[in-house]
């Protein structure tokens, strides 16, 4: 799994591992050396230093494990740098008086009322950059300020909404507006066939399976609209994150998230009814345009945030407390859902801990322990048959706990806790044993 080893405590011994990439990239994750690097950038610009400011501001977000970034500084009189995010290339310089960063969002081949309207009302929803036209007739989105004002905290903020917007707007602009086309999208590395069907037949599979168990819960749905809830949203969070998809599918996921949870006055069977439609629209995606919308990318800014230990533990709390109702009552599908609401929820939210972000991926590999072997994950067994293999489960959570040990300590990781009776036990203990363990709030 390449640059996810170290995060997600991968035991295969094989160097014949797929390179697959899961879920949502956060920027939480740096070393002593970049934090070092962001404190010097605040230093050097109070002293009015700016592009040696600008230097260790780069040299704090530069991936050490990703050649995400790349700046060239010509003494006092120009700085030039680029960089990706997703996919899209955001290039920037300074003359010694200002800082201009700008990104190609596509190629207009004629302008359009329609979506020369959707760029100006997204303009008011910016807060450091805007849309606009080039010379060349090219939509961009662009940032630029006096270097007096172009303080690091202003740098970043301004540079993470810049490339965050056009890198989730260049795809959902060229499928609605034929005008229009994608450009700079080179650095692009697009799937395996293999993989693409593969990640294709597990969407069409699970939400044919959820709107299933959604419509035949054994359970009054308006009564118990949140049980309904769980099924669907769980399911949303964990393609999501197992299929990491862009463009048209990423938005169905994020228009979801964002419905759902708009206080709207809306009652929950009405948000049930609209989730289940938007996934019921991902059915109509021809496998050519699901496939289009899956390629491996480069980033520079994540868009998750960060929690502590303690919010995950309180999390759990709060919400696995549903779990016993619902499974004691033989609603074994929606006890089930719980357990992997919590784990989606954090992945699509959160930037956790390097070791909490490892079990949240474990769980998965159990839970989904076929797709996993569907996409060439095949040495070790998880769960098979409804028989889950303690052994090798116990033996991938000891091997994240010594990965991480220099940096976390022991932990007090208790697998002596784990039910492995059957699957929802199993991922009700499991939350459990992540809910005591004790882990620093560093990354």
């Amino acid at each position: 799994m390449g640059l996810f080893d170290n995060w997600f405590g991968n035991t295969k011994e094989s160097n014949n591992q797929p390179n697959v990439s899961f879920g949502r990239y956060s920027d939480s994750y740096k070393t002593d050396k970049q934090y070092k690097a962001w404190q010097d950038a605040l230093i050097l610009f109070d002293e009015g230093k700016h592009f040696d400011a600008y230097e260790a501001f780069f040299d704090y977000l530069k991936d050490p494990d990703a050649e995400n970034l790349y700046y060239q500084r010509l003494g006092d009189t120009h700085f030039d740098f680029e960089f990706y995010q997703g996919s899209k290339k955001i290039k920037g310089y300074s003359d010694g008086k200002k800082i201009r960063v700008i990104a190609k969002v596509a190629k207009a081949n004629k302008l359009h009322l329609a979506f020369m309207r959707t760029l100006v009302e997204k303009n008011f929803q910016l807060q450091h950059s805007r849309f606009a036209l080039d010379e060349h007739q090219d939509i961009v989105i662009v940032f630029d300020s006096y270097l007096l004002d172009g303080s690091p905290h202003k740098l970043y903020f301004a540079m993470q909404e810049l490339s965050t917007q056009a890198d989730k707007i260049d795809d959902l602009l060229v499928n609605e507006f034929e005008e229009l086309q994608a450009i700079d999208t080179q650095h692009i590395q697009y799937l395996t066939l293999e993989e693409k069907k593969v990640k294709y037949q597990f969407l069409i599979d699970n939400i044919k399976k959820v709107i299933q168990n959604a419509d035949n819960a054994i359970i009054d749905n308006a009564k118990y609209a949140q049980a309904v809830s769980y099924i669907l949203l769980q399911s949303v969070y964990k393609l999501d994150y197992l299929i990491k998809p862009e463009g048209m599918v990423m938005e169905v996921f994020e228009k979801i998230n964002r419905n759902y949870f708009l206080e709207n006055g809306q009652v929950l069977v009405e948000k049930n009814k609209f989730v289940k439609s938007e996934l019921e629209s991902l059915l109509e995606f021809s496998e050519k345009v699901f496939n289009n919308e899956l390629y491996n990318t480069i980033n520079t800014f994540g868009t998750t945030e960060v929690v502590s230990q303690e919010q995950i533990s309180g999390f759990i709390h709060q919400v696995l407390k549903d779990f016993d109702w619902y499974y004691d009552n033989k609603y074994e599908e929606v006890a089930l859902s719980i357990v992997n609401y919590i784990v989606g929820y954090g992945m699509f939210y959160w930037a956790m801990p390097r070791p909490i972000k490892a079990m949240f991926h474990l769980y998965y590999e159990v839970l989904e322990h076929q797709y996993f072997m569907d996409l060439g994950f095949n040495d070790v067994e998880f769960w098979k048959n409804n028989h889950l293999y303690k052994y090798n489960i116990i033996k991938e959570i000891k091997h994240i706990a010594k990965m991480n040990k220099k940096q976390f300590g022991d932990m007090n990781i208790h697998t002596e806790r784990l039910n492995f009776d059957n699957i929802h036990l199993f991922g009700k203990s499991f939350l459990l044993m992540i809910k005591e363990m004790e882990v620093d709030s560093v990354f």
